[in-house]
């Protein structure tokens, strides 16, 4: 059995390592504030990144994604779990160590307009991290110019506000601006969600092309499985705080072994005309964090479900480094294509002729 927190190269150590992870958000009421109950926004994430590579974590709103990015960082407190990064464990770092250390680890956030400071300019937004961290002195301005042109900007654009730009020239601004300090890991928190689907492919490619030429990883944070699937090179499926399925993207998108995976990767259209998945519709709502149900936490939707489900929580383990957190894994199929219409002759010749 292969868990993710021993997916790694016998001879290098992984550059990120997330062991037992936990974040719970204390719930409290009455009039001395009492803790009732707890949030459980991560509950328990074994999770490893290598050099160079992108992990996608993908789930439904509220599930923890963005929680356990910000876990990574230590931009929040874990209530328990390390964090391992480049060999330092980042929960025994003193505030001035830590901040040297995220000098390597840098984040764009979903809203680009609401993460640069509109009193500004952005070749101020751009030198600030270069002041902090005392890089490139008396070099500031030729180094900011150097990271507009990086991410297809002009120089003479620094002087300039970010509500003067548009919301993809906005995003690359910060990507502009985690560039800044040289890292080796950036947190891309639903980098491309709020993009038109045009420049969300171009911002996609430029990530890709500067992990090519920099050496980055990333962990893409996103809801989009398509544009997840182009970009990541592993994937971590989330429900309720937990990781129910961890593979490479190929062996994710050809055979996905949970129920929960199965039913997201169903809603994906096809792009091959009279076809389309058969559709997997899960029953009820995603129960409350603060009060998740006992056993595996997505028994309450699954159609597979048993008692056994209800009673006992399946680890996250399985063969050929694709892991899942289900019992009956082995025992479920995976949906496949159905055709819905005949196709006519014309487009047919006309897909040939694409294909061909």
């Amino acid at each position: 059995m292969s868990t993710p927190s021993t997916m790694t190269t016998l001879n290098t150590p992984p550059l990120l390592q997330l062991t037992g992870l936990v974040k719970h958000y204390p719930v409290r009421r009455g009039l001395f504030s009492r803790m009732t109950g707890a949030v459980r926004a991560v509950d328990g994430v074994d999770l490893t990144l290598e050099a160079g590579q992108t992990l996608g974590i993908v789930g439904e709103s509220g599930c923890g994604k963005s929680t356990l990015g910000r876990l990574v960082l230590r931009l929040i407190e874990p209530t328990q779990g390390r964090v391992v990064f480049a060999g330092t464990d980042l929960g025994g770092l003193a505030p001035a160590a830590l901040r040297a250390q995220r000098r390597q680890m840098q984040i764009i956030f979903q809203d680009p307009y609401s993460s640069l400071n509109p009193r500004m300019t952005v070749g101020q937004i751009l030198a600030e991290p270069l002041r902090l961290h005392g890089l490139h002195g008396g070099r500031h301005t030729q180094r900011v110019a150097e990271l507009l042109q990086t991410v297809g900007l002009a120089p003479e654009h620094a002087g300039r506000y970010p509500h003067e730009f548009s919301g993809g020239q906005r995003q690359r601004i910060g990507i502009a601006r985690a560039l800044a300090v040289e890292p080796k890991l950036i947190v891309c928190d639903e980098a491309v969600s709020a993009l038109d689907v045009s420049v969300q492919a171009q911002v996609v490619n430029l990530l890709q092309d500067l992990q090519q030429r920099l050496g980055l990883a990333y962990i893409f944070i996103a809801h989009d499985l398509a544009v997840v699937k182009h970009i990541a090179s592993h994937i971590a499926v989330m429900y309720l705080g937990r990781v129910v399925e961890y593979a490479t993207k190929e062996a994710l998108f050809a055979a996905p072994r949970h129920p929960y995976t199965q039913a997201l990767l169903s809603a994906i259209p096809v792009p091959e005309p009279g076809s389309q998945r058969q559709r997997i519709l899960l029953a009820g709502d995603v129960p409350s964090p603060a009060n998740p149900p006992p056993g595996c936490p997505f028994h309450t939707r699954c159609r597979h479900a048993s008692d056994r489900c209800a009673q006992e929580t399946p680890p996250l383990a399985g063969p050929d480094q694709h892991a899942v957190a289900c019992h009956f894994w082995r025992d479920i199929e995976a949906p496949t294509l159905v055709r819905s219409a005949p196709l006519n002759r014309r487009l047919q010749r006309l897909q040939s002729a694409f294909v061909n």
